[in-house]
């Protein structure tokens, strides 16, 4: 598995109305290119001086399916108005960890009873 992880740092004069329109963009991808896996994305909530302003990640079989959703037309026509929207874009693709499942004996510390007390 590939997972593709796109963070977006808009220009100043991006509008509101801009980004609606590129979510619903975004939105249709996942209905016109089947190679998607699993697709998500949305707004930075926390507006901290080292966020960014939008993020999408998504997930691929492999390379190849991650190469035909870059190349697909309705992909390049998000690419294409992202370019115009963004002063800055920062993308990493990377190849899934194999899950790690705990193991029995393993306590799970969010099943803790004293998780939120002083010790």
């Amino acid at each position: 598995m590939i997972t593709h992880v796109v963070m977006m740092k808009f220009k100043p004069d991006v509008t509101a109305e801009a980004i609606d329109e590129l979510e619903a963009l975004l939105n249709r991808l996942p209905d016109c290119i089947n190679e998607i896996q699993s697709y998500d994305f949305g707004r930075d909530i926390v507006r901290s001086e080292r966020s960014y302003d939008f993020a999408l990640v998504s997930v691929f079989a492999n390379l190849d399916t991650l190469q035909h959703y870059q190349a697909h037309p309705e992909h390049q026509v998000v690419v294409k108005k992202v370019g115009a929207m963004c002063a800055h874009i920062a993308a990493v693709d990377y190849e899934n960890a194999p899950y790690h499942q705990k193991s029995d004996e393993a306590p799970d510390p969010w099943k803790s009873k004293t998780l939120f007390q002083g010790s």
